[in-house]
């Protein structure tokens, strides 16, 4: 068998005036034989990079407030306009872009426990003194009130309807009442039978309008529906919850802010355990929320931090904190995603990054190009143990470390004491529980 082959000679795959062959050379950068080696040494430092630039806080608002900060509320047509409460009765509006109070008002008699807008640009506030119903951009700071309701107090918090012009507050007296503003008819009442303890917080869900969630003071969270004006499912968790918040992408999640330092994440279609578990606080979690997108929540706890977190993760992405920040009461984020709002007990107000490293304004493609190929190389070697340690580090107070390593090893000898007992006891027969279970004592619908 012949084989016939071009054959050149090495002349010609010389340069002029030399003797050297010339060596064929592919610039492909992903046939480079040191290819990993060179990505993960950019990654390492984009990461490092993005700590080193990581400044999450830019402003308080204004003065703040004479008192702390217990209510806070953002309108949903602006991007710029959030409304804050404080323990003194004062109502403000502030406006983002200048960081400056457009209006205020001493609404209440004492905590304003409640805020919302309506879709209209009107503002809702209650307390123990009644709701109110305000005009703040057309009005003076020594305005009257619009309306007023009283009947059914005393007011622990409201939620206005996404499309609607209804709303609905909470009370002490254990019932939700539900009013529509352009009727002045008594309002819709919905309540658990025989419940007389008080719910602390309200919430309408963004996708399926007619369900309303509450949480109360007996460690419950129940689910209501206003078109058969009847309750559908309650479930009583091992400790009380502080906040509840749907989420405004997907009609069957929802996060509950709890007493014992954890946000539990529930799909309602199944309340027998939680979906997801959100550990890292080391005290009680006063306040959650989704972002718009429904990928990320913010929360404020007791303990004087703000976390950020991952619907689908345990642990937090971030943790925002000052020398002079004390307990958080409210978080909140804006409607681009891209600030946090917190109310704490100090009385001011901050704003914060979502994201700390990342910085506003214009940039050249060349410059987006550049970021987006340091977070896309940050992400593909998230796995490797330098990289994960980096980006997981974060400073906290001394008081929070400290606290953190006694609640672990507080845990952990409850979880020896239940091993032990399981051991030497019939438990040992019995199927385990896990953690996502082991948070509800008792289901009722």
């Amino acid at each position: 068998m012949k084989i016939k082959a071009l054959s050149r000679s090495i002349t010609a795959q010389q340069a002029p005036g030399s003797d050297v062959q010339r060596a064929p050379r592919n610039l492909a950068p992903e046939i480079h034989p040191f290819e990993r080696a060179r990505e993960y040494q950019r990654a390492l430092n984009a990461v490092k990079l993005e700590r080193m630039f990581a400044k999450p806080f830019l402003s308080q608002l204004g003065n703040g407030h004479v008192q702390g900060v217990y209510s806070m509320c953002k309108n949903p047509s602006s991007l710029s306009a959030v409304a804050s409460g404080s323990g003194d009765g004062v109502v403000k509006v502030w406006d983002l872009t200048s960081r400056e109070e457009t209006w205020r008002t001493a609404a209440h008699n004492n905590i304003v426990k409640g805020l919302t807008f309506t879709n209209d640009n009107k503002l809702l506030s209650c307390g123990t003194d009644g709701i109110k119903l305000w005009d703040p951009y057309n009005s003076s700071n020594d305005s009257t009130p619009l309306a007023t309701w009283q009947e059914g107090g005393p007011y622990t918090s409201l939620s206005f309807h996404r499309n609607g012009n209804s709303f609905a507050a909470s009370s002490g007296a254990g019932c939700i009442s539900v009013w529509d503003l352009e009727h002045s008819t008594a309002p819709q009442r919905i309540q658990w039978p025989n419940f007389t303890d008080t719910i602390t917080d309200v919430c309408f869900n963004q996708v399926e309008t007619s369900v309303v969630g509450s949480v109360a003071t007996d460690r419950s969270v129940m689910l209501f529906d206003l078109r058969t004006n009847m309750p559908v499912v309650k479930t009583v968790l091992k400790f009380a919850a502080n906040r509840i918040v749907f989420n405004p992408m997907e009609a069957m999640n929802l996060a509950v802010a709890s007493e014992d330092h954890n946000i539990y994440i529930f799909d309602a279609r199944n309340f027998d355990k939680a979906q997801n578990i959100q550990k890292g606080h080391v005290a009680a979690v006063m306040d959650v929320e989704f972002s718009p997108t429904g990928e990320e929540l913010v929360s404020g706890s007791y303990d004087r931090t703000i976390r950020i977190w991952r619907r689908d993760q345990g642990q937090s992405r971030d943790i925002y904190h000052t020398k002079r920040m004390q307990r958080v009461f409210r978080t909140c984020w804006t409607m681009d995603s891209k600030y946090l709002l917190s109310g704490s007990d100090d009385g001011n107000i901050r704003l914060w990054r979502a994201n700390a490293s990342e910085r506003s304004g214009v940039k050249s493609s060349k410059q987006r190009q550049a970021l987006e190929y340091n977070q896309a190389l940050a992400e593909r070697y998230s796995h490797l143990p330098e990289i994960r340690r980096i980006r997981r580090h974060r400073h906290v107070p001394k008081v929070v470390k400290k606290a953190g390593e006694i609640k672990r090893e507080e845990l952990a000898a409850i979880k020896r004491r239940e091993e032990n007992e399981r051991k030497h006891s019939a438990k040992k027969f019995e199927k385990r529980k896990g953690e996502r279970e082991k948070a509800i004592l008792a289901k009722e619908q």
